[in-house]
């Protein structure tokens, strides 16, 4: 079934503000300041229940990790073909961009996520190809579509995660760098992966039990 939205791009100007990002203010986002309100009148917006949380109203802290690791290692991303998987509000979509990648691929399955993405690109000077598609159960290419995909805050649910990093060691198989953030969710496959660095990330209570989070950027082990 297809769900219409009115005016996504009026929503989320209207229930967000345009603010710097804690772990990366060179970028700044649309943000919500409490999730549970946005989460109602998202429903009420489509006129559905049981949605998913808006991910795409937040900076998560393995986005904020990824994105600050991107930033300070621009040289690796230069030039690539880059995708940023689940990419929420864009924010490490942006950050590649913001490094000199080209093309950003920036895919999502919430069409929040789409105008979020569009604004928040416009916001920082950058494009963003963005697609509102589920690619995880795609065939393997038969060799590298992307030079790097970029990962944040992914393996929070058992289904999800499962698929993802199928997907990604396809990806890996043929030659893409996988490139993972992540603040030590229940299903981060750490035996599969490369600690590239450690950061302590601001984050809020109103979406982790603590203020600092300790978060990690992986490689993929391919």
């Amino acid at each position: 079934m297809t769900i219409m939205i009115a005016d996504p791009r009026a929503f989320i100007l209207e229930n967000t503000r345009l603010q710097p990002v804690p772990f990366v203010p060179e970028i700044v986002l649309h943000l919500a300041d409490e999730s549970v309100p946005l989460w109602r009148k998202t429903e009420e917006e489509i006129g559905a229940d049981g949605l998913p949380p808006p991910y795409w109203a937040f900076a998560w802290a393995g986005g904020q990790a990824l994105a600050r690791y991107v930033l300070d290692h621009a040289e690796q991303l230069r030039g690539a073909r880059v995708l940023d998987l689940a990419a929420g509000s864009g924010l490490v979509g942006i950050a590649a961009a913001r490094a000199g990648a080209a093309p950003v691929v920036s895919v999502d399955i919430d069409a929040f996520a789409e105008a979020a993405m569009v604004i928040n690109g416009e916001a920082n000077d950058v494009y963003l190809d963005i697609h509102i598609i589920d690619p995880l159960d795609g065939p393997a290419p038969p060799g590298p579509r992307y030079d790097v995909i970029l990962v944040g805050d992914l393996f929070y649910e058992r289904d999800t995660a499962t698929r993802a990093l199928a997907f990604l060691t396809r990806h890996a198989a043929v030659g893409t760098r996988v490139i993972i953030g992540d603040p030590g969710r229940a299903y981060l496959p750490r035996e599969r992966l490369v600690k590239a660095c450690e950061y302590a990330v601001p984050v809020t209570r109103e979406l982790e039990d603590q203020d600092i989070k300790r978060t990690s950027v992986w490689r993929l082990d391919s």
